[in-house]
């Protein structure tokens, strides 16, 4: 299949001359991708442009503006909401991942440069060995989830009980607008730029460029934070017999900070993980990093007795288990917290449990990414919203009650549902709900798998009747959470976000798209715009 190109050969030509004919994709299978994100997939573009400078970007912009063609930015090309998918317009397909590089790193006004197409496991690796980390570093798909898009869609995970999203740490933005231009955002704004060290001197547009989707810009370069990586950490998990005692132990450790992160785990995720991490080599792999991550011969010892205490089925079966990373600066502050939070733990009725999980989270936050699948090869897709910590319970019930209402159809057609709740800062509980099907693979799949994986795996039958009941569960849950005046990240086209608005804040995000890209060329569609 080929996207239709009539009309449009001379941007193309245009386009291979900016970019260089090896850096315009127009096969079908790499068009074939571009247009799929891990749950849907769209319209094809009609190239995939992928800039190698960030110079190239402005031009790549105004180039497109002159043949009036619509521009759509993906990072790691790793979401399921689509952010980068759907459109219905002529469109060029903006890969953003060879704008790589790490371009400044201060250890002494503590911020970094980044490109836009830099990993989060990349920055990881580069700081770790100057003693240094942002303070949220990285999702669970880190290995290949861009800086650019985790700013577009608020990612978050590893740090965010403590320091909230990717989003919240931003410092500075460097983005090209729907006019060609570069536009500069904290204090790179400045007649004379400045280290991008704070955002408050006056009302600053960052936070214009974040959580957008791309619908206000295409970001190419970031400043972020910089924290000392603390000199300790620890981990501790818990387990309880219901969800309900669970959120509310999450809730009650999140509110007094004890942790950088810290998450429950349903009984059926657990299953999974399990499931996935059984064979001799990933517990092989899960020891190796275990112990490299342990300082001190003492050190690695105490962390594999603690590994091989846990075995491979640490959590009780069919509980629900809740996992924390304490970390600080001495000893004496990491055993306050584990104690605070073993002390809120069992006030829930929570049991302690040997913390392999978290234990093999740390050691090694940023594997491959086989996870795009489950290890049977089965696909998933995830929902997620954010409110208050008191809100949590009664969302905890009415979505189980909602899955609970399509036993049989769930039953009948193999779907699972599971759950991940997690803490972001100390104020904001985060649920998420992942719905789990056999049906055969989107074209972005197969991809990132390993050998290994690829070898191991066979792609499953198409299943429309799970497909279309996955969508049925997807758009109700996406109702309830808006009954509930809940917030969610990673908006793409899924959340009604514009919807949700009140008619002035509405009005207000449309002036600023008006604004910014009147011919509604850039990602048009994202965020209801």
């Amino acid at each position: 299949m080929e996207a239709d190109v009539s009309g449009h050969n001379a941007a193309l030509d245009a386009l291979a001359g900016l970019l260089g004919q090896q850096h315009l994709q127009r096969d079908a299978d790499s068009l074939q991708r571009a247009a799929s994100d891990l749950y849907s997939s769209g319209a094809l573009p009609l190239a995939v442009a992928c800039p190698q400078q960030v110079d190239q970007v402005p031009a790549l912009v105004q180039l497109a503006s002159a043949h009036d063609l619509a521009l759509v930015p993906r990072g790691g090309g790793l979401s399921y909401t689509g952010g980068y998918t759907g459109i219905d317009v002529p469109y060029l397909l903006v890969d953003l991942s060879a704008l790589n590089r790490i371009e400044h790193i201060d250890a002494d006004d503590m911020y970094v440069v980044v490109q836009a197409g830099v990993s989060w496991k990349q920055l990881y690796e580069a700081l770790q060995p100057l003693g240094l980390r942002t303070p949220y570093f990285g999702t669970f798909s880190g290995a290949g989830a861009s800086i650019g898009g985790g700013l577009s869609h608020g990612a978050l995970f590893f740090g965010s009980a403590r320091y909230g999203s990717a989003a919240d740490n931003v410092l500075a933005l460097e983005v090209a607008t729907a006019d060609g231009q570069l536009l500069h955002t904290g204090q790179w704004a400045w007649q004379q730029p400045a280290a991008p060290v704070f955002r408050g001197y006056g009302p600053d547009p960052t936070d214009l460029f974040l959580h957008d989707g791309g619908a206000f810009g295409i970001k190419t370069r970031a400043a972020l934070r910089l924290i000392r990586t603390p000199a300790h950490s620890a981990p501790a998990s818990f387990a309880f017999a219901d969800f309900a005692a669970a959120g509310r132990a999450l809730s009650a450790i999140a509110r007094e900070g004890l942790a950088e992160e810290a998450y429950v785990l349903d009984p059926a995720a657990m299953a999974m993980n399990l499931e996935r991490e059984r064979s001799l080599q990933a517990a092989f792999n899960a020891a190796r990093h275990v112990c490299a991550a342990s300082p001190g011969a003492v050190g690695k010892l105490r962390a594999l007795a603690s590994l091989a205490a846990g075995g491979r089925t640490p959590v009780p079966a069919n509980a629900f288990s809740l996992h924390l990373i304490a970390a600080g600066n001495c000893p004496a502050a990491i055993a306050h917290d584990l104690g605070r939070a073993r002390r809120l733990a069992q006030a829930h009725a929570g049991v302690a449990i040997a913390p392999s999980v978290p234990r093999i989270a740390r050691a090694n936050p940023f594997p491959g990414l086989d996870a795009v699948l489950g290890a049977t090869g089965s696909r998933w897709a995830a929902l997620n919203c954010k409110l208050a910590h008191s809100q949590a319970p009664a969302l905890i019930t009415a979505h189980q009650a909602l899955i609970a209402r399509h036993a049989d159809a769930l039953a009948a057609h193999g779907v699972r549902v599971t759950w991940l709740c997690s803490a972001l800062f100390n104020h904001s509980f985060s649920f998420e709900a992942v719905f789990h099907w056999h049906d055969q693979w989107q074209p972005t799949h197969a991809p990132h798998l390993s050998a290994e994986a690829r070898a191991r795996l066979r792609e499953p039958d198409a299943n429309p009747q799970a497909r279309a009941l996955v969508a049925e569960l997807r758009q109700q849950t996406c109702a309830l959470f808006a009954s509930l005046g809940a917030a969610s990240n990673q908006i793409g086209r899924t959340y009604p976000y514009l919807d949700n608005l009140a008619p002035g804040p509405r009005q207000l995000v449309q002036d600023i798209k008006q604004r910014l890209d009147p011919q509604r060329r850039m990602n048009p569609g994202v965020l209801g715009l």
